[in-house]
């Protein structure tokens, strides 16, 4: 395998007619590092990966990996795909059914090494040793995307992508051979970037996950990150079971539906005051039967369960605190309550991520990108924004200029009621 490259986009912008699927995109990927692409269906990832790989030519901007320009609007440069070094394994593999899988594996190579050892090496690698006879529709679902893995592997690029590799498979085969692969990756320490829309797909496999919405890169961190510390309201929700709560910000906490919260203000200049929305995950909200003689009794709030939702592995109750909306509650057990049950509801996690309210008028005109999201996305990932403002989830919140440069946030303009074609 070549020693692993870095990539670079810069400013790429794309258009096709009068669709703007991309704007303004930055992104970079570190040598030998896995990125996720992260978002729901028609925010422009697989544009951006395509373009990555040459199948796209991007309208401005610029793409770089390693020390090559392999694309720039401006300078009329487009390296073609052949000749990029980069492997690509596309969302339904396009295996070629009429060869054999020895001949898909080395379909990329010079005539010559079609039938040597860099086919068996990548066969090999993959773990299908002793197939390469054997005709694709002859193949499990899981040994196709293999085949698929071991022909972009087979040139030894410096650079990998995939896009959606896991999303044709069931449930429990897309687990094992996401294991494998990423095994695979970090054993062979190439550079990758992966689209997906499945947020535990992208936190399994990705080193950083770079979260996209209406065209653009909203926020770019490692997974811990961008988890506990939301860019926006929209990335807050979409990244994880989250509630964003209504409240009154008085300097370092909140009064909210949920009782008082202490806020995380380092990015709001140490203090939020006014109308402010507050970021609860739903593993951060405990339950106790009502009346119970608790320690925190006083901080909690009298609810009732609306709804039960059990996983296996633990339990999300929907709870509906008295004279406000409902929120979600995690909790790793068995049920405990009933619906209709009356219990305290308490907030037990850290100071909490604060926004600003959102302006209503602007959050009317605002895109809805989860309106379209995939079947396969995880359901228990679809949070609520409490109240509803409208379906919207475009970022509300000015941009603070002192945002950790690490995690590469960027907030995005409304998007203007436009769908993106992810092509």
């Amino acid at each position: 395998m070549n020693v692993p490259v870095a990539i670079d986009v810069r400013a790429v912008s794309k258009r096709f007619g009068e669709l703007e699927v991309l704007r303004d995109v930055d992104l970079r990927v570190e040598p030998g590092r896995i990125v996720a692409l992260l978002g729901s269906s028609g925010c422009g990832k697989t544009t951006l990966l395509r373009t990555i790989a040459g199948l796209e030519r991007p309208d401005a901007g610029e793409v770089r990996v390693g020390d090559r320009l392999l694309s720039a609007a401006a300078r009329d440069v487009h390296v073609p795909p052949e000749k990029r070094r980069v492997g690509m394994v596309f969302q339904d593999w396009a295996l070629f059914p009429h060869l054999t899988v020895a001949q898909n594996v080395g379909y990329g190579l010079p005539r010559a090494e079609r039938r040597g050892p860099r086919v068996a090496a990548a066969l090999h690698m993959v773990g299908l040793d002793g197939l390469g006879d054997r005709q694709p529709a002859t193949m499990s679902g899981g040994q196709q995307q293999r085949v698929a893995l071991a022909r972009a592997l087979a040139p030894q690029p410096g650079v990998l992508l995939l896009d959606e590799p896991f999303s044709n498979l069931d449930s429990t085969l897309r687990v094992q051979v996401r294991t494998e692969v990423h095994e695979l990756l970090a054993d062979l320490g190439v550079t990758t970037v992966f689209v997906t829309h499945d947020q535990e797909e992208a936190f399994v496999l990705g080193d950083e996950v770079a979260v996209m919405q209406a065209g653009g890169i909203v926020q770019q961190a490692r997974p811990a990150e961008l988890y506990a510390r939301p860019a926006t309201p929209w990335v807050a929700t979409f990244v994880g079971d989250a509630n964003l709560v209504v409240g009154d910000g008085r300097g370092d906490h909140a009064v909210t539906p949920v009782g008082d919260v202490a806020l995380d203000v380092s990015e709001a200049g140490g203090s939020a005051r006014g109308p402010v929305e507050v970021v609860l995950r739903a593993e951060q909200l405990r339950l106790d039967p009502l009346g119970a003689a608790t320690a925190d009794a006083g901080r909690g709030v009298p609810a009732t369960v609306q709804l039960i939702e059990y996983y296996g592995h633990d339990t999300v109750y929907l709870v509906r605190p008295d004279g406000a909306e409902p929120v979600r509650a995690r909790a790793a057990a068995t049920p405990r309550f009933g619906r209709g049950d009356r219990v305290l509801l308490t907030y037990e996690g850290p100071p909490a991520v604060v926004f600003p309210a959102p302006d209503r008028t602007a959050v009317a005109e605002a895109e809805a990108p989860m309106a379209d999201d995939d079947d396969g996305a995880d359901r228990r990932s679809r949070s609520r924004r409490l109240p509803a403002v409208a379906e919207a989830e475009a970022p509300v919140a000015d941009d603070d200029d002192g945002a950790d440069r690490r995690s590469r946030s960027r907030r995005l303009p409304a998007a203007a009621g436009r769908p993106l074609d992810a092509r």
